[in-house]
């Protein structure tokens, strides 16, 4: 028969047993008797709290590598469900105290996985950037389309030429746009040429052979 798991809680990445000797000086200290461990105890646990908060909006992907226990699995999931303020600040507590009994490895593991999304949304945001800026300059200017297929031969050039056409005529203002400093609405052409440089891009960024840094139209 297996021995029942010890009740207790993790301060600093040690294991504190309920009724031992460490847990009544913390609950001591806690009570007052140390000012500065009890502060200390109260940023660890508002750190992990906050820590326990980000992982709701963890990738399904990153989260389901972690080493957490079911119930705080659970416990998230249900945050995620809960709408009423109240209701899901006290779940938030809840995941709060699930979060202090994780070992220092789960937490490290946790910290890796939202540092991990953390950089892929930086990176999409910049593939993003990258691609609108190449949409505004194959429409502005005629040197970018050589420049872009110098980068990216595998572009249709007929497609391509004939969305630019498209996109400069329905940019095109009329002179009241003008003078009353009113933007033109964008066709379908505009938007077709963001995703065909985007997809364009994808594929040269997933490229093994492409270690060059990204290419910004307006430096040409």
């Amino acid at each position: 028969m297996s021995r029942k798991p010890k009740k207790g809680y993790f301060v600093r990445g040690q294991f504190v047993a309920e009724g031992s000797e460490l847990d009544l000086e913390l609950k001591a200290e806690l009570k007052g008797t140390n000012e500065a461990s009890r502060t200390d105890l109260k940023r660890e646990s508002d750190q992990l709290q906050k820590l326990g908060e980000a992982l709701l909006t963890l990738r399904a992907d990153l989260f389901e590598g972690l080493p957490l226990s079911e119930k705080l699995a659970d416990a998230i999931a249900e945050a995620k469900r809960i709408t009423n303020f109240e209701g899901k600040r006290r779940q938030m507590q809840f995941i709060g105290k699930l979060m202090r009994l994780l070992d220092p490895d789960a937490i490290a593991a946790v910290k890796e996985a939202l540092e991990a999304q953390q950089k892929g949304s930086a990176r999409e945001s910049q593939s993003l950037h990258e691609a609108e800026k190449w949409r505004d300059d194959l429409i502005a200017r005629d040197e970018a389309f050589e420049a872009w297929l110098t980068a990216n031969p595998k572009t249709d050039t007929q497609q391509l030429r004939a969305l630019i056409r498209q996109a400069r005529k329905d940019v095109q203002p009329t002179p009241d746009q003008v003078s009353k400093g009113l933007v033109p609405r964008h066709g379908r052409a505009y938007r077709e040429i963001f995703q065909l440089v985007r997809d364009g891009l994808d594929s040269a960024h997933d490229a093994p052979e492409n270690d060059d840094d990204s290419y910004d139209p307006r430096d040409s």
